[in-house]
């Protein structure tokens, strides 16, 4: 699996949400919350071309940045490999992890109480 930093895979979460951006675009839509300018942006974006992970086409003067690897399949595998790494494969400790040190709301009860269900069935 393509290693994704965090900052990397906030880029990617911009253009999975809205592929075929320029790194203009992919700054504009990252928002204030972040102190990169356009420059960061586009070492960002590079970084993501060599991983594999984009795709560029060129529009003019610019380049079109489009994602090779897809959300779900790339957010599966990470979790994956994260509660293989930390929680030994298991999903009860993490679980249990984040009703402890986040709380679950209602909603996340029900979710989890839904998602149980159908898998005992």
């Amino acid at each position: 699996m393509t290693q994704i930093s965090a900052s990397e895979l906030e880029v990617m979460d911009v253009l999975w949400a809205r592929p075929g951006l320029a790194a203009s675009d992919v700054h504009d839509a990252l928002g204030d919350g972040r102190d990169w300018n356009v420059r960061t942006v586009k070492t960002f974006l590079a970084r993501l071309v060599e991983k594999g992970a984009l795709r560029t086409v060129e529009d003019g003067r610019r380049y079109l940045y489009y994602p090779v690897i897809k959300e779900d399949e790339y957010k599966a595998e990470a979790a994956t490999q994260f509660i293989d790494r930390v929680f030994s494969g298991r999903a009860a400790p993490l679980v249990a992890h984040l009703a402890d040190s986040r709380g679950l709301t209602r909603d996340d009860i029900a979710a989890l109480e839904k998602l149980l269900g159908e898998l005992k069935k």
